[in-house]
């Protein structure tokens, strides 16, 4: 599906230029003015600055000794526009060292990866790069090589992602994300624009209209109008959320976009989603909807209101959720769940270490150790000895851990077997063995009590 492109009408005058190129050279300039002090991810590295452009005949000749035929629009930002340089994340590679980072053998080989691969077929052409321990150096290379043939590396977003760019079959010139291999992953991306041209100008477009873009090209491109629209006149339930997802790069909405949101949430279908965007740029008009789904009997609906409190309601007054979060505790059953319920609840100052007891003493470590640090700054914790005692049972080297680190450790007579336990793997790690040293001095005790 082809979205049409509409900008702000700053950018229809530099849309007027008679070339795609022309008009890049232009956003260039003007993504630089906008992004200043460089707080666009992977900025600062290239600081919108591309490299002198190579000549055609020294790019057909790169082509020809490494057979290889490059796509029409990558030909020309090379020759045209820069040799590398600028360019979403950490900028485009010049082609001089570009091979560094592809192998000549995948090169050489068949494209294999297609928009929306069946997840069930990445995992049979990924299954020997993750499930043998013993493959060797080879049998790795070339089967990495099979993933990504016919496909040249161009640039990186750091860590283990990387962009490349299709040289062979249908989808020749599409931009692809990729990062590492993992059992039962799915690492790869086939951004929404055609050819590299247009997805590196879309780029530009959303620095200059101040979008957030540090994942840039991850959501479907398009204004608020345009991803309305799509949302409303496709039937196909995926390009739906795609549409919505969209709106996650703008830093504000209108408020026939606040309404539009508010309808779907009220119809019920991509609630969650809709009510995340609302929440994102409107807290207060979205805390109606986000304190029913809060309320919801339902699990997930239960956890997904308390990630959206925790990543928009920081700046709010929380009391009203954390009342009802506090008489909720109860039904909480895994990891991810408390740990949300922790972090909303951190600034709440009447939890108590008798509300987490439950999870304190799980016999799950993973639960208790997220409870520990929920509760790091509760200050009942000298009162219920006999909680801390029943949470330290069955020497769990991380639970102890943590609890020395998020706790300290508790001035108690009582818990002293546990800490003479510990002493030997902490004594010699600076920051945890003071923790030691000022509770024995409260406790009035030399630090040789710790001892055999």
């Amino acid at each position: 599906m082809k979205h049409q492109k509409h900008y702000t009408t700053e950018l229809i005058i530099i849309e007027s230029n008679e070339n795609q190129v022309g008009r890049i050279k232009i956003k260039l300039e003007k993504a630089k003015h906008k992004d200043k002090d460089f707080s666009v991810f992977g900025s600062s590295s290239h600081k919108y600055k591309v490299n002198d452009t190579i000549t055609k005949e020294k790019l057909k000749e790169w082509e020809r000794v490494n057979q290889v035929l490059l796509p029409e629009d990558f030909f020309r930002f090379l020759t045209e526009v820069g040799n590398g340089g600028a360019g979403p994340y950490y900028g485009v590679y010049e082609i001089d060292k570009i091979l560094t980072y592809t192998s000549k053998n995948a090169l050489a080989a068949k494209c294999v990866l297609y928009p929306k691969m069946p997840k069930e077929e990445w995992n049979r052409l990924t299954e020997p790069l993750t499930s043998d321990e013993n493959i060797s150096d080879d049998e790795y290379d070339s089967a990495r090589d099979k993933v990504f043939g016919g496909m040249l590396c161009f640039g990186t977003q750091g860590c283990e992602y990387d962009m490349y760019i299709v040289l062979t079959g249908e989808y020749k010139g599409r931009v692809v994300y990729t990062w590492d291999f993992y059992p039962d992953g799915h690492p790869f991306f086939f951004v929404y624009e055609n050819n590299f041209l247009d997805w590196y100008e879309r780029w530009l477009n959303e620095i200059i209209l101040g979008y957030e873009t540090f994942w840039f090209g991850n959501k479907m491109p398009g204004n608020e109008n345009e991803l309305v629209l799509i949302y409303q006149n496709v039937e196909e339930n995926e390009i739906k959320s795609e549409a919505l997802d969209g709106m996650f790069k703008f830093c504000q909405i209108s408020q026939t976009t606040i309404n539009f949101l508010i309808d779907i949430i009220e119809q019920k279908q991509h609630r969650t989603t809709a009510l995340q965007i609302l929440c994102k740029n409107t807290f207060e008009t979205g805390s109606p909807y986000l304190m029913e789904q809060l309320k919801s009997v339902n699990d997930r609906e239960f956890l997904n209101a308390l990630k959206i409190l925790w990543w928009y309601g920081k700046n709010s007054d929380l009391e009203k959720f954390q009342k009802v979060i506090h008489k909720s505790l109860h039904r909480i059953r895994d990891v991810e769940t408390l740990r949300f319920a922790g972090y909303v609840m951190h600034s709440y100052d009447k939890i108590s270490i008798e509300d987490f007891k439950n999870f304190l003493c799980h016999p799950d470590p993973q639960i208790r150790g997220t409870a520990i640090y929920a509760t790091r700054d509760c200050s009942d914790k000298e009162k219920k000895i006999e909680i801390i005692e029943q949470m330290l049972l069955g020497d769990d080297k991380d639970v102890m851990r943590d609890y020395i680190l998020y706790w300290g450790l508790v001035p108690h007579s009582r818990l002293l077997p546990y800490y003479k336990t510990a002493w030997p793997d902490y004594k010699d790690i600076v920051n945890l063995s003071k923790k030691f040293y000022e509770c024995l001095e409260i406790m009035k005790m030399p630090i040789d009590s710790l001892e055999p």
